[in-house]
């Protein structure tokens, strides 16, 4: 792996598409507008940022005084004045420029309580645009949750993410799906990320027992968009990915446990509709990925996903073969593909397992059963463990 990320790493400095080129905005086609009279109140307000190249963005509100934060990444801002942007003069005041290393950021001081109405790039000619729409409400609507607010204050500081370990040392990563304003399935005053928090706390402690070091995208009530969940993984040199689900499908379609890994060709109607589901929320806090990379870095992800897709689908079936020997309930078909965004990275396996499903009468008791999730936990565990037995084995027959 180590002689496929240098290679990896050399493909990219050679090639010029690959290399380190930000983006400009083009302050002749940008705006702040005004889009409808406010009466009573401030009116709507959309941002327009018009870049020569699409670029990954959050954007969020904050108060005291309230402002619209816009973080984007690769845009160069030097030599642009906020003061030049068209319609600067309907806010109190816009400031912009280098927040962290590689990212930038706007700030607009609002006259007012506002909410993002919709957040979106636009990638079609002629050229690229960031739309913030702003929409004015009352002070009541818009103070957001704590737990959001205290996830969405800044970017992630990689120093926060638990230290990397050993080449020797096996990482896995857990990932409790959902967490802060976003709650996941909601069923019976039960919520999926509550319930897949606790069962990830539950599982980790049991690893770590046995000698595994863990990693948690989150291990309290908060937020954590998808590509700060995969940021993570990465920087504690994950050898597996998992990311932990309860979710809900119309009744009669879903129960059982069911273990996803990547297929971005999967064309089962539940699995587009789980897909959906979990990604819709981490495009609405601000960020969206898709349709930016070039043919050679796609190319290069599906090289790199040769050697991890197939140790994916052998940790599913380890995974399912545990669970019916342990008498685990199993959906129908246990292991499927997906385009679950968390899924996507090539550089480490990487499955979702759905635990059960909240719309499952069964299989929500299951999951608030406490005996039932150490029986879940210890399958896991043995899973995991076979699993990593079986790919010491595997590298030292290809090494011969």
């Amino acid at each position: 792996m180590k002689l496929l990320a240098l290679i990896l790493a050399c493909l990219t400095m050679l090639s010029p598409v690959a290399a380190q080129e930000t983006a400009r905005i083009d302050m002749g086609a940008s705006a702040l507008v005004q889009t409808g009279r406010g009466w009573w109140r401030n009116p709507p307000l959309e941002l327009r940022l018009t870049l020569d190249k699409a670029v990954p963005f959050r954007t969020y509100v904050v108060g005291d005084p309230a402002r619209l934060i816009v973080d984007m990444r690769g845009v160069d801002l030097n030599g642009v004045s906020p003061q030049d942007l068209f319609g600067a003069d309907k806010v109190p005041g816009i400031r912009w420029g280098r927040h962290r290393r590689g990212w930038s950021r706007v700030v607009i001081e609002l006259p007012g309580p506002y909410r993002i109405e919709t957040s979106a790039m636009r990638t079609t000619a002629p050229q690229p645009e960031l739309r913030v729409a702003l929409k004015p409400v009352s002070d009541k609507d818009f103070a957001p949750p704590p737990s959001a607010t205290a996830a969405l204050r800044d970017l992630p500081d990689p120093a926060a993410v638990e230290t990397a370990a050993p080449d020797d040392e096996f990482v896995v990563v857990l990932d409790p799906g959902h967490g802060g304003f976003d709650p996941g399935t909601q069923v019976d005053g039960q919520t999926e990320a509550n319930l897949v928090l606790t069962f990830a706390l539950e599982l980790r402690k049991a690893l770590q027992d046995r000698g595994i070091s863990v990693v948690m995208t989150r291990d309290d009530d908060s937020f954590v968009r998808l590509e700060n969940r995969m940021t993570a993984a990465r920087e504690a040199k994950a050898d597996l990915f998992m990311s932990l689900h309860a979710d809900a499908l119309p009744e009669g379609q879903a129960a059982g446990a069911t273990v996803y890994i990547w297929n971005p060709k999967a064309d089962q109607q539940a699995s587009q509709q789980l897909v959906s589901r979990h990604d819709r929320d981490d495009l609405i806090s601000g960020l969206d990925l898709a349709g930016y990379d070039d043919a050679l870095t796609a190319a290069l992800m599906d090289f790199t996903r040769t050697d991890t897709q197939p140790r994916s689908e052998n940790f599913a079936k380890w995974l399912t073969s545990r669970m019916a020997l342990m008498g685990i309930g199993l959906h129908g078909r246990p292991v499927q593909g997906a385009s679950f965004s968390v899924l996507k990275s090539p550089d480490m396996p990487s499955v979702l397992l759905e635990l059960g499903f909240l719309s499952d009468d069964n299989d929500r008791a299951n999951l608030l059963n406490p005996l039932w999730r150490q029986r879940m936990v210890a399958v896991l565990c043995e899973a995991i463990i076979g699993w990593k037995q079986d790919e010491v084995a595997r590298s030292a027959l290809v090494r011969r």
